[in-house]
């Protein structure tokens, strides 16, 4: 079956020559991708300043985040889809000005419900860039070398994006306010569009026909449903049925998912590609990778503010020494991929993060950088690189190349789904425990962090669990892996 992202598409309009204005082109979309990446991490650090401003619940304050990773990642196949057929520079605008537009009013948000509101159109914007930037990236450059070299400073951009969200959030919270965090984007959007038309070339997929936009809203609605239920039921109860109605709601959006994928002619999500066990297993591991590292930035950041009380630019400055390790770390996996292959270099990274979450399971009340962070940070950072990498690889092991877009696009979705359940479960156990806490009179720095540690606890279990997937499902025969192909990554 054919793919339904552009990005690795073979056929595409062509034109004589390559593109004179390619490396400008470059450096365009890979500043939107940057933004697009940046935006998943950089709001943990403004959360704290959020909360007092707009006189938020713990338990809603969440949803600054899951609103924008749920229709990020349950829009991305979608907004793939949609460039091949209506053109990639052309959407790629649109999800630009329509990212942009949201930021704006993300900013000028008087209450949680516009910022969540507007966090949720930001996500359907992230979604339209974000597959048009790698598939202007493969249109615009020969294969071989070139792309490959272009490819491999579009996932540094993607990469550095994550580690620098957090940095970033609290320079500005710190000196201009947690609504610059938002702000920001709109000259930097601006820009991209002004700079987009002249110097991109158009292209899309000739004769392609038809979406599936039916499997994008449900698997979206019910993903949203889900995750609403899950973070409001500590508040109504498990048992009520305001509780029961929308996870039964969800399981009845899902099921009409998978009718409407089985039966459309050209699915979102052809089934037939997990037939492949160790893509399935790269799956299935993104989203547990994504649940453990989305909640870890969450939790981590709510902790050292609130029960640290470090201030916003501080909490910033100590997530560099994840993001520090990240970078230099990621070219020994690579080789280490290269000879040993990416079960093995997986393995090993999943269980370094796993590690970390024990690790921060012992937080203190009061402790300093050294001995209640660092160690962990470092764990984190070095399990990151060992893992996304060989992730990747594996995502596309024993696909063919008319699958590959499929493969690589469901393996982002997989992650930012696992990130938006993750965030919700983690949070809906910390708060709840430690609400719990203090109504039985505990002082509040002690009940928050007996709540923090126990969300730590729960992503422990979920980094187990990935562990013992990869190594049930990741197949040594399915991967023969290509020392050039990984090293372009």
């Amino acid at each position: 079956m054919e793919p339904e992202l552009p990005h690795t598409e073979p056929h595409t309009e062509s034109h004589t020559g390559p593109d004179p204005r390619r490396w400008q082109a470059l450096a365009i979309v890979c500043v939107a991708m940057f933004m697009t990446v940046l935006d998943v991490s950089i709001v943990n650090v403004a959360l704290p300043s959020i909360q007092t401003s707009l006189h938020v619940k713990e338990s809603t304050l969440q949803w600054v985040i899951v609103a924008y990773t749920i229709t990020f990642g349950g829009f991305l196949l979608l907004g793939g889809r949609t460039a091949d057929l209506l053109g990639r520079r052309r959407m790629f605008m649109v999800g630009m000005a329509v990212f942009a537009a949201a930021s704006l009013v993300c900013g000028l948000a008087g209450s949680i419900a516009v910022l969540i509101v507007a966090r949720t159109i930001q996500g359907v914007g992230a979604a339209i860039v974000s597959p048009a930037t790698l598939s202007i990236i493969t249109t615009t450059f020969e294969e071989g070398s070139e792309r490959n070299k272009a490819v491999g400073i579009w996932g540094a951009m993607g990469g550095s994006g994550a580690a620098a969200g957090v940095l970033f959030g609290g320079l500005l919270t710190k000196y201009a306010g947690w609504e610059w965090i938002f702000f920001v984007n709109v000259p930097v959007g601006a820009a991209v569009l002004l700079l987009t038309r002249p110097i991109v070339r158009e292209s899309r997929i000739p004769g392609l026909r038809g979406f599936d936009a039916g499997g994008a809203v449900t698997i979206t609605s019910s993903l949203a449903l889900l995750v609403y239920a899950i973070s409001k039921a500590p508040d109504v109860g498990w048992a009520t049925g305001r509780t029961i109605g929308l996870l039964v709601g969800a399981a009845v959006l899902f099921v009409a998912f998978v009718v409407i994928e089985r039966r459309h002619s050209s699915p979102m999500v052809p089934f037939s590609i997990f037939r492949v066990t160790t893509v399935t297993g790269a799956n299935v591991c993104g989203f547990l990778l994504g649940a453990v590292v989305f909640s870890n930035f969450f939790l981590l950041t709510l902790y050292v503010q609130q029960v640290l009380h470090y201030s916003a630019l501080r909490t910033g400055l100590t997530f560099l020494a994840t993001a520090g390790t990240v970078i230099p770390v990621a070219g020994l996996s690579q080789a280490l991929v290269t000879k040993l292959g990416p079960r093995p270099v997986m393995t090993i990274g999943l269980a370094l993060i796993t590690g970390g979450m024990l690790y921060y399971t012992q937080i203190p009340t009061h402790g300093s950088f050294g001995t209640a962070l660092l160690p962990g940070y470092l764990m984190v950072g070095v399990g990151m690189a060992f893992s996304f990498i060989p992730m990747s690889i594996a995502a596309l092991a024993g696909v063919s190349h008319g699958e590959a877009g499929l493969a690589s696009g469901l393996i982002n979705t997989s992650q930012q789904i696992g990130g938006a359940l993750g965030v919700a479960i983690a949070a809906t156990v910390a708060f709840t425990h430690t609400a719990t806490l203090l109504g039985s009179g505990h002082a509040p720095a002690a009940a928050a962090t007996s709540g923090f540690a126990l969300g730590f606890w729960v992503l422990a279990a979920v980094g187990a669990v990935s562990v013992a997937a990869c190594i049930a499902l990741v197949r040594g025969r399915e991967l023969a892996v290509d020392a050039e192909a990984v090293r372009a990554l």
